[in-house]
């Protein structure tokens, strides 16, 4: 089949140009030649070729585009004609001519004529041969096909154009439709079998039949004008030749054993402080949990910031799913003790996965922000600093360096939030909606449900179900439905979290409700982003309403379930267990809401009932299995007949029986729609009836006894008769999500498959892995393109939920993205970019399997499961979109209507370990899922030669499915298999070897190799061959796709059955009896083949395969076997000549140097050991070490033996090293053995002579200067020896060091603002430089990186706009302001703060010399100090199960060291002709003797850091403990109490000798007042591999070269005397020092200074900085290039052999060695710790202003307040300090004159105040606590009846705080707001600072504000100083201050009542008093008027 397209002309042009046209069909675009200026016509007369695998559909479309072509500039486009192929299909030949249409789709008048051919006209194809795909030497040479790409057309299509999606290996073809016509009746289908195109198959066997590239350059000319290579791109086109596959999908080898394996993690927290906690006067407390696991800080009393720097470790034993699960709950709680519980301030909660899916696993020094989960309105409630690693097995993690904490103070920028997401992050709402379930298992048995029968006499379900949401650490239930297998509940949960939330995963199951424990149905998980998108155009968490399935344990129930745990969700589910509609919807809270509800507590309520149509139209699907072969059937089982029953949801199940949904029949009454009548016309012909209503389905095969295969398997007789089964089932219509999901797999198959064929091509060093890079990309553009055209189809279809619509935009926009992006990467992909580009796809590849995951399930899974004896023994699990159908090919599943190899396996936790390596048994079943209406094809896949058997015969009965079909077709072969070598097995005996043979499967049959005993790298050689093999259906569709071999490896051992290694995979090379054996195919080629065992690797298998028809003629007329003559292996055949390598003569020479740390053996120990060498069936033996106690070192140290390898060094045999022990009596006995896997580093390749760029004449002059060279002699001169900076050689070191140098240098010129007082500088001075300089240089390779990846992205979006990124003009600035405002805002400021900083830095950096601080072990920077040394690890014992790779270490039994030299002979004569070449020792010349010395070592110790608490405190003791050989020192009196981050400052000297005494061990131990000690961790260092190293790793070069101070020289060696000593031995002329600073090794010539100035001060002369120049660059001279060590402080981590392979903390040191027959070394440098300097800080609290006014007065009712500070150091608050009372202030002024003392130790380095105290009253001693130096001032409101009113605080950070003001009227709160952006001050400067600070609080709308200003001094002195002249107290002698001016109102009034009378009533109310006196005198008067005016007027009226 093939549609040609014969391109003619395209007339009336405009104007004059290059013209280009490009034609393309499905995806495959051809271009013309180029016509060169062509005016109104172009002729081009080309004919384009495609050869096509499935028929043309009417709808597909031809286009042609037609260019202006440009060679510098894209192609500018002058029309497009697009056409239909309906007429073209129908007519098969059609000429055309027609217009073309611009980009507006407007008509414009050029023209363009073509003709097009379609071969396919009768509907049937005769073959074609292979030579129509590739040969183009029928065909005319302008016939522009690039033939390359052949291969994305050669997957059917139905409609629309583009490529075809990615198709696995086999899946190339699609599975032959039948094209479709409605009315028409159907053509007849058509049959693939003999077309053969190219396949993708990453063995690519014959790559030289095509990519031969002067073949590939001759095609590209064709492409006109000749093409660049850059732009040439191979499609899949490995193995042009190799077998199609187009009726077998490709088995996946891994037996991925169930995911719920618990496993070892450890997850550490450091709280380091909180800042801004809301809240007055808190004592605050974290507490810690993790799960169920709480732990607490200690509580900080009295601040709102707290430091704690407490490090807390839980350790985990669990799966992974449930620790990243696991919720990480961090909150702060105030004024906890023993007897309250304290309140809450705020949490901050994220789940583990979140963590561990960081950049190394961690969040460091990140600030979480608290809220609290009660009042969602009340905003921030502070934040809280910290670290949180999490650590699974394996992974170490880089802790950054401890930076000093200045730009971590910046909050914002490092709140603890993963990228991406907004730090203003706002509360939701997330309402999980339950609204019922279906097809739940009948949970009681069937005995509990007769005795229930009987007592209450009713059959009722017997489940109560209820369904439990966990989310965010919260959990919420719906209510109960008693007894109901069909539960209704119509609840929502509404949870209330932070959104985004950190959690990933929701967890939703259904669980049973029962009076003793509740038991979970099934489990399901929603990783939330897969619902949700963050992107511009993205949209909130949405589900639904959709069914979600439910895996789990088998159905049938039985009281103890012993697969509970999968119904928990842990493991892979072996069955259906229930399915649930759920929906999730989120809604993004308004907090300023008023009517809102502000707690977090889950909430459940009512919803209304949802209508059943809501999640699509219930359709009726049709499932159809055939089983082909049941082979390899476990022997274990038992003989009993074997049944498979294959499920569908509960379709099929026997146990609960179908149960047809009720819809199902209300969906017969309706009738049905007009859409499925038309479905239904064009699949039936007429003599269908579609209605098989009555059809049983028949869900298990016939049972039948099983027959023997071999010792191990069974297998089962089916041989032509194949048993079948079909089930109708009922599911809601949502094949469109499937199918988008199927066609990305199936992108994603086809672009893994490609990068797996690049990476191969780099791995085997092919040629051009670019150009199959650009094939894979173009793929990948086109396969997205087509997924945009496909998925947008039919958006209205019923039953789409929001999730839907939205996944569908996104993934739209992602693919298209990806298509575009492939295109720009495409273009850039060049040969030196393949490696980076690879990486960039390999992210694609990550995000398509992402996208393709479909969160709303529809149609469950299929389950197959194996019965025997009515047991369930083993299953297969296959999804269903796996296998369901489509008429469009690309959505179709890769594995329908195909024949599927499927392994089954043992559920549950039986298939964990060695029980889930071997195969239960191995299927060949062909699977077809699709609408029962559209079932007409569903056998069209299997393989042809049949005869369907059907249950019932009778008329009308035609359209039932088979029950059986029996093959009338059968086809003989001969299988050979060429068994050559295995290598890197596992081990399987204790021996630490194994006795591998290997079996081969294939079909029924089965052969084994020979055993070849004790090796881990069986080479068999060996040729099987399988006779008289019967293969079922047609011979050319075995041709293309024969059965797979399985071939596994196992053990042979003496006693019991064989021991199972591996297993893997092959397919044979077929041929036909009527082909020609011969080149390209055969004979076949040996290739690697990956073994597995579980799912890990367990080494590699060199095969071939073929297959050979046995024709009519019989086995006379196979090839015959060419049998090398000289073969002894009797009746073993060998591989024969064509298929063995070619082998050459190689001698391999080994050097012996010793054994060591060897074992006992059999408890006995080893004492005279020799070592074994193998390879390829030759070997040597070295010497016998005659007493391995006394010396483990060989005698003899070189030998050498010589063997036949092959030319190809990919097929290097392994060389086996194996140590014996040599026992009286001539016995022996195995040790240990090594297998070294790749010779590839050890083969000499001789230099090449023109590279030689040392063989310049004359002198190189190196220049150690950065500046410009001009200057250079006159830099050496102006050199000035007073400096004491010598020359610093780092010339690749950052420009900061070049900066620093030149400073240096100018030394004269530039005065700085402090020179460092020399013997103020000691070793931690260089340390603590050291250090700042490799935080520098990571920040700069963190910028660099980023810059980097910024710079790519420019130049992606530039090409995406066709701008090359030189010509944008944006390129540089504005470009890249932009991409970081975007992502990276509030980082800048803090950039710009740094960078200020460090320009401040700079400036004031002293000039110390600086070590190297590697931040890791010192062997990883050297490659562990192998340079001609090597250390193979001797293994013994088995590999034990997949999960613990603990036992690897466990395995060692020692070392032997010693090297090898591969070479083919003659030996090279560069080599033999060297004066001193020593033919004893071959090609190891000039190598010290190995005799034992002895030697000196000094182990520095430094620091630890991170220590894994050891106590129930969370602390531990930390002491030294140093073991080597015999000697050990325990450090223990010196323990440090109570430290996680001890500074130890030791050195410590061993005498040993080497060998004997060569492994040292560093280890640190918690001490324990009772009780042992534990081990915390240890390191263990090889010195001897550093003490032989060419690196000279034995006392590290220092930076400079100096007689004393704290840089002095600490070698016995100068400097001269090691440059002598290395050039002797590399055999370099030299040093030749001369005058004026110049000294010559070899043809480099180095200046430098020369002279050097001791104690006195007086100068002398010296070479010494020369040489040291000289040994800085030692790397490059010629003939030596090995880096030399510098001095150095190696980082180690510290491991616990209990917890392997977590890391328990880190230890910084290192070790000098120094030979004892040299001179000896001065004293050891003193680097104990620094001792803190003692400091007294006084502060003067003069006076107080505008002080807040917080009391209401009791008469006058004034506001005023009590004054008085509080004042303490930050973290000493138990020593806090108030000043008196200033009472009734009414402005706000207080006036104190008051005097603070607080004395401290300071370490000035670590700008940290040391405190010392005892944690509790228990405590055996005091702990040693580091403090940052900030010193809290407070004012307070006095009470005397009620506690003290806290009104502000201000906190001065000693080292850097804002400078005071000069008054109170310019203090602000800025001075606390803004505090980055003004100057600060340090005391420890300044000594002496007064001013005016502001006290701030926090008010009730959280915002800062200002509550008073105080005026103060801080006046600090040292010790000594303050000795010299003391000062009081308060204001006591001595040097006392004068009582402070207070207005008379100020004091308290209860004491003095009168003076209070006096200031307070009289002051104010005189005149009201003077008032009240006159009004009550006047009374009075009235009074005694009317008391004696009666009397009066008596005695007048009677005249008395």
């Amino acid at each position: 089949m093939a549609l040609i397209v014969h391109l003619r002309t395209v007339t009336d042009l405009r104007g004059k140009g290059d013209r280009i046209a490009k034609v393309a069909f499905r995806g495959l675009s051809f271009y013309t030649r180029v016509l060169e200026n062509c005016e109104d016509e172009a002729r081009f007369n080309e004919s384009f070729r495609w050869p096509i695998a499935s028929n043309v559909d009417g709808n597909e479309m031809l286009e042609i585009q037609v260019f202006n072509y440009s060679k510098v500039f894209t192609n500018r486009l002058i029309g497009t004609f697009r056409m239909v192929l309906q007429k073209v299909v129908e007519e098969g030949q059609l000429e055309v001519s027609d217009t073309l249409i611009d980009d507006n789709n407007s008509a414009i008048r050029t023209c363009v004529s073509i003709e097009i051919k379609y071969q396919a006209m009768d509907g049937t194809v005769g073959a074609w041969n292979d030579n129509e795909f590739l040969d183009d030497s029928n065909r005319s040479e302008n016939d522009g096909a690039f033939q390359f790409e052949t291969d994305s057309l050669l997957s059917g299509h139905s409609q629309g154009s583009g490529v075809s999606p990615g198709r696995s290996h086999q899946s190339l073809q699609s599975a032959e439709r039948s094209f479709r016509k409605a009315g028409k009746g159907v053509f007849s289908a058509m049959k693939l079998g003999k077309i053969r195109p190219p396949k993708e198959d990453h063995k690519g066997k014959d790559e030289p039949a095509i990519l031969e590239t002067e073949d590939l350059d001759r095609k590209a000319m064709r492409l006109g004008g000749g093409l660049d290579p850059d732009t040439i791109s191979l499609a899949s086109v490995t193995a042009v030749t190799t077998n199609v596959s187009n009726k077998r999908s490709k088995p996946d080898i891994k037996m991925e054993p169930s995911a719920g394996r618990p496993m070892d993690y450890q997850v550490s927290i450091t709280i380091i402080e909180a800042r801004q906690l809301v809240g007055l006067n808190m004592d605050p407390v974290v507490c810690v949990e993790i799960g169920d696991e709480k732990k607490y800080t200690s509580m900080k009393e009295s601040t709102n910031c707290p430091y704690y720097n407490e490090y807390f470790v839980f350790d985990f034993h669990v799966p992974p799913d449930v620790m990243f699960d696991k919720i990480i709950k961090l909150s702060v709680i105030h004024s906890k003790n023993l007897l309250r519980s304290g309140t809450l301030v705020g949490t901050f909660k994220l789940d583990v996965g979140t963590v561990y899916s960081q950049q190394e696993h961690q969040f460091y020094h990140k600030w979480a922000i608290l809220s609290d989960p009660d009042d969602i309105t009340a905003g921030v409630k502070g934040y809280l600093k910290c670290d949180i690693a999490v650590v699974g097995k394996g992974d170490n993690i880089k802790t950054p360096h401890k930076a000093n904490e200045t730009d971590e103070d910046d909050i914002e920028g490092n709140l603890l939030l993963p990228e991406g997401v907004p730090s203003e992050r706002q509360w939701a709402r997330f309402y999980v909606k339950i609204y019922r379930a279906e097809g739940l298992p009948k949970m009681n048995t069937s005995l509990m449900a007769n005795v229930k029968k009987a007592f209450i006499g009713e059959n009722k379900d017997l489940v109560d179900p209820y369904v439990q949401v966990l989310f965010a650490g919260q959990k919420g239930k719906t209510s109960v439905q008693k007894s109901s297998y069909e539960p209704i509940w119509n609840e929502q949960i509404i949870f209330t979290e932070m959104f985004p939330p950190l959690c990933k995963r929701m967890k939703i199951q259904i669980r049973d409700s029962d009076k003793v424990n509740d038991v979970a149905i099934g489990t399901h998980f929603i990783d939330l982003r897969k619902i949700a998108n963050d992107g511009d155009k993205g949209f909130l968490p949405t589900l639904g309403p959709a069914w979600v399935n439910m895996y789990g344990s088998t159905r049938n129930y039985t009281l103890m379930d012993e697969h509970q745990d999968l119904n928990e969700g842990l493991g892979e589910g072996v069955s259906f267990r229930a399915r649930l509609l759920i929906s999730i919807a989120v809604e993004i809270l308004d907090t300023t809401s008023t009517e809102i509800m502000s707690s977090t507590d889950v909430q459940t309520e009512g919803i209304q009932n949802i209508s059943e149509n809501v999640t699509g139209k219930i359709e009726e699907f049709f499932l159809f299995g055939a089983f082909l072969e049941a082979t390899m059937i476990d022997r274990k089982i038992g003989d009993k007949p074997i049944t498979f029953e294959v499920t569908i949801g509960n379709y099929g199940n026997q146990i609960d029986g179908v149960n047809k949904p009720a819809m199902h029949k209300k969906k017969k009454e309706g009738g049905e729609s007009d859409e499925e009548e038309s479905e239904l016309i064009q699949n039936s012909s007429e003599d269908e009836t579609e209605d098989d209503g009555d059809m049983v389905s028949v869900s298990s095969t016939p049972a039948m006894k099983p027959v023997i295969t071999d010792r191990n398997y069974f297998h089962l007789p089916y041989f032509e008769k194949k048993p079948c089964i079909y089930i109708k089932s009922w599911w809601q219509d949502q094949r469109r999500r499937l199918y988008n999901a199927n066609i990305m797999d199936k992108i994603a198959d086809k672009l893994e498959e490609g990068l797996n064929d690049v990476q191969e091509i780099i791995k085997t060093e092919k040629a051009y892995p670019e150009r199959r890079l650009r094939g894979v990309l173009e793929e990948l553009g086109s396969g997205c393109s087509r997924f945009v055209t496909l998925a947008d189809k039919d958006q209205n279809q019923a039953g789409r939920t929001k999730l839907d619509r939205e996944r569908l935009k996104f993934c739209m926009r992602e693919l298209e993205n990806m298509s575009q992006q492939a295109k720009t990467i495409r273009s850039q992909v060049k040969k030196n970019t393949v490696k980076d580009k690879l990486k960039l796809v390999q992210n694609f590849l990550q995000k398509l399997r992402f996208l393709a995951e479909e969160p709303q399930h529809s149609i469950p899974e299929v389950f197959i499961w194996m019965i025997s004896n009515n047991k369930r023994i083993a299953y297969a699990r296959i999804p269903s979109k796996d296998i369901l159908y489509s008429i469009v090919d690309e959505e179709m599943g890769k594995e329908c209507g195909k024949v599927k190899t499927v392994f089954l396996k043992l559920p549950g936790k039986k298939g964990f370990g060695p029980a889930g390596w071997t195969v239960q048994a191995k299927m060949e079943i062909y699977l077809w899922l699709g609408l029962n209406k559209q079932r007409k094809d569903f056998l069209s896949g299997l393989p042809n030669g049949f005869e369907e058997n059907k249950a019932l015969k009778g008329p009308g009965l035609q359209s039932f499915p088979p029950i059986s079909l029996t093959y009338t077709m059968k086809q003989i072969f001969q299988l050979r298999v060429h068994m050559y070598q295995a290598r890197s097995l596992f081990a399987a005996d204790s021996s630490g070897l194994s006795d591998p043979f290997a079996r081969v499967f294939f079909s029924t049959h089965s052969q084994c190799t020979e055993v070849l005993n004790e090796t881990l790298c069986p080479t068999w050689d060996q040729l099987l061959v399988f006779d008289h093999v019967e293969l079922y259906g047609e011979a050319s569709e075995l041709r293309d796709d024969p059965p797979i071999i399985v071939i596994e490896i196992y053990d042979q051992d003496t006693v019991g059955k064989a021991e199972f290694i591996g297993r893997t995979f092959a397919k044979p090379i077929t041929k036909m009896s009527d082909e020609h054996y011969g080149p390209p195919r055969f004979p076949p080629q040996l290739e690697y083949y990956q073994i597995y065992r579980g799912n890990c690797t367990a080494g590699d298998l060199l095969a071939a395969f073929e297959l050979l028809q046995i024709g009519p003629g019989g086995k006379a007329d196979l090839p015959p076997i060419d049998v090398p003559t000289d073969s002894e292996k009797g009746p073993i055949l060998p591989v024969p000549m064509g298929v063995r390598p070619v082998l050459s003569k190689y001698r391999i020479e080994v050097l012996f140097w010793g054994l060591r740390d060897l074992k006992r053996v059999n408890l006995a120990q080893v004492d005279r050991p020799r070592v074994d060498i193998e390879c390829a069936g030759k070997g040597v033996q070295s010497a016998v070490i005659q007493n391995y106690k006394k010396n483990p070192n060989f005698s003899t140290l070189v030998k050498w033996f010589e063997v036949d390898l092959p030319e190809n060094e990919l097929l290097h045999p392994p060389l086996n090293i194996r140590v014996v022990d040599c026992r009286a009596f001539g016995r022996y006995t195995l040790v240990g053995s090594h297998a070294v896997g790749s010779l590839r580093k050890f083969i000499y390749r001789p230099p090449d002579k023109n590279a030689n760029n040392w063989a310049i004449a004359g002198e190189i002059v190196v220049n150690m200067e950065p500046e410009p060279p001009v200057k250079k002699m006159e830099t050496v001169v102006k050199l000035d020896a007073t400096s004491d900076a010598v020359v610093k050689v780092d010339v690749s070191e950052e420009d900061k060091e070049k900066e620093k140098k030149k400073k240096k240098k100018k030394g004269g010129e530039e005065i700085e603002e402090e020179e460092p007082d020399e013997s103020m500088l000691d070793w931690w001075s260089k340390y603590f430089a050291s250090i700042e300089t490799l935080k520098e240089q990571l920040r700069a390779q963190e910028a660099a990186a980023a810059e980097a990846e910024e710079k790519e992205d420019m130049e992606i979006a530039a090409e995406g706009a066709d701008v090359k990124p030189d010509e944008s003009p944006m390129k540089g600035t504005k470009g890249k302001e932009k991409g970081k405002e975007k992502t990276k805002a509030p980082k800048e400021d803090k950039k710009k703060k740094n960078q200020m900083t460090e320009v401040m830095d700079k400036k004031n950096k002293q000039k110390i010399d600086e070590l190297q601080v590697y931040n890791k072990e010192l062997e990883n920077e050297y490659d562990n100090f192998e340079d001609w040394l090597h250390t193979f690890n001797l293994y013994r014992g088995k590999i034990g199960d997949d999960d613990d790779s603990v036992t690897e270490d466990e395995r060692i039994v020692g070392r032997y060291k010693g090297s090898l030299c591969v070479y083919k002979m003659p030996l090279p004569e560069d080599v033999t002709k060297e004066a001193s070449f020593d033919p004893n020792f071959g090609m190891f010349q000039g190598i010290p003797n190995n005799d034992p010395v002895n030697v000196l070592v000094r182990v520095y110790v430094v620091r630890a850091t991170d220590l894994h608490p050891a106590d129930i405190n969370g602390k531990a003791d930390p002491y030294v403990v140093i073991k080597l050989g015999k000697t050990e020192i325990k450090d223990k009196e010196n323990y440090i109490s109570k430290q996680l981050n001890p500074v130890f400052g030791k050195s410590f000297d061993i005498e040993a000798t080497f060998p004997m005494e060569s492994m040292l061990t560093v280890a640190v131990f918690d001490w324990d007042l009772v009780g042992t000690d534990d081990l915390i961790g240890e390191t263990k260092i090889d010195l001897e591999n550093r003490y032989y190293s060419k690196h000279r790793a034995t006392c590290g070069i220092s930076q400079s070269y100096a007689i004393h101070g704290y840089n002095a020289w600490r070698d016995p060696m100068k400097p001269t005397q090691i440059l002598t000593k290395l050039c002797k031995e590399a055999k370099v002329d030299g040093p030749h020092f001369g005058p004026g600073g110049r000294v010559k090794v070899a043809n480099r010539v180095f200046l430098g200074p020369t002279e050097i100035e001791d104690e006195n001060g007086l100068k002398k002369q010296t070479d010494e900085h020369l040489a040291l120049t000289v040994l800085h660059h030692w790397e490059e001279i010629p003939h030596a290039c090995y880096k030399l060590v510098p001095e150095h402080v190696e980082t180690r981590p510290l491991l616990n052999p209990d917890k392997p392979g977590i890391e328990q903390g880190r230890i910084e040191m290192w070790v000098d060695m120094f030979p004892m027959d040299m001179p000896a070394p001065g004293p050891a440098i003193d680097i104990s710790p620094r001792k803190p300097k003692k400091y007294e800080l006084r502060v003067i609290i003069w006076n107080t202003d505008e002080v807040i006014l917080e009391d209401d007065d009791y008469f006058t009712g004034e506001k005023s307040s009590d004054i008085f500070v509080r004042g303490w150091l930050k973290g000493q608050q138990e020593d806090k300090q108030d000043t008196d009372v200033h009472y009734h202030s009414l402005t706000g002024e207080g006036n104190f004159n008051w005097r603070f003392i607080f004395p401290f130790d300071y370490l000035v380095a670590e700008e940290k105040i040391v405190i010392s105290k005892k944690e509790s009253m228990f405590s055996w001693d005091e702990t040693e606590y580091k403090i940052p130096a900030r010193l809290t001032l407070q004012v307070w409101d006095a009470d005397h009846f009620s506690a003290d009113d806290f009104l502000g605080a201000i906190e001065l950070d000693l080292n850097r705080f804002p400078r005071g003001a000069k008054t109170a009227k310019q203090c602000s709160i800025d001075m606390v707001v803004n505090e980055q952006e003004l100057p600060t001050v340090s005391i420890f400067k300044q000594k002496r600072v007064k001013g005016w600070w502001p006290f701030v609080a926090r008010n009730e709308n959280d915002e800062m504000e200002l509550t008073g200003k105080v005026e103060a001094e801080l006046h600090l002195l040292t010790a000594e100083e303050a000795e010299k002249s003391p000062a009081g107290l308060a204001r006591n002698e001595p040097d006392p201050l004068e009582k402070p001016n207070r207005p008379d109102t100020s004091f308290i009034w209860f004491m003095n009542p009168l003076k209070s009378i006096r200031y307070f009533i009289w002051h104010n109310y005189r005149w009201l008093i003077l008032k009240i006196l006159a009004l009550v005198l006047l009374l009075l008067m009235l009074g005694l008027f009317l008391y004696s005016m009666p009397g009066y007027l008596v005695k007048k009226l009677l005249g008395a």
